[in-house]
């Protein structure tokens, strides 16, 4: 059965959908589903995600999966009830909560969550210690993960860093650093990555 996983990201470009495939496609190996990749369908905003998702979990195509950012601290056991409560999004066609995949907060947390492969990229006067020290990163909130990574970037080459394009490279970036990023962030985020590493290996036995 072909898997399709449907993320937010990606802006409305080919160039930028592209990028967004390709950081996902790291990722998702190094978490350990080389061999056996769900297949990475990059959908710019957060709502094209859950619609795309939405068609194909009602037309039948495959095994549909989504993947977005949870926006707000999670307080309910399904991730659908998440998404109903915050966004008003209903639960398509029978899908199940292991279709269904939060990225904490915000897909930057996901950095945070391996800060040698930050220091490694940004380098000389990468500011690591403006980072919120909070090690669990479902708990930070998106203005404290921004303005951290704002403020530990401004004065590096490569600039402060930028949340539209940076997220772009969030997930390979993540999954770059000698911690094994995937493994870091199962372990700084134990509800949502690591419950999502969890299903997708179900769904892909």
């Amino acid at each position: 059965m072909i898997i399709k996983l449907y993320v937010e990201g990606g802006g409305d470009s080919k160039a930028l959908k592209t990028a967004c495939r390709k950081g996902f496609h790291q990722f998702l190996e190094k978490a350990g589903l080389k061999g056996r990749m769900p297949k990475v369908v990059a959908c710019g905003s957060r709502r094209n995600a859950y619609e795309s998702f939405e068609t194909a979990q009602c037309k039948s195509d495959g095994l549909p999966m989504l993947l977005v950012d949870a926006e707000a601290p999670v307080t309910e056991m399904s991730p659908w009830q998440h998404l109903r409560n915050r966004d008003g999004w209903s639960c398509p066609c029978g899908a199940s909560d292991a279709q269904c995949h939060l990225m904490v907060q915000v897909m930057e947390s996901w950095l945070l969550a391996d800060r040698e492969a930050l220091v490694s990229f940004y380098g000389q006067n990468f500011r690591e210690n403006a980072l919120p020290k909070n090690e669990n990163i479902e708990q930070v909130l998106k203005l404290d993960v921004f303005r951290g990574l704002e403020h530990a970037t401004r004065n590096t080459r490569k600039g402060a860093i930028q949340q539209g394009l940076t997220q772009l490279q969030c997930p390979g970036l993540a999954g770059s650093g000698p911690r094994r990023g995937p493994i870091a962030a199962c372990q700084a985020s134990p509800g949502h990555a690591a419950q999502s590493r969890a299903r997708m290996n179900d769904q892909q036995a």
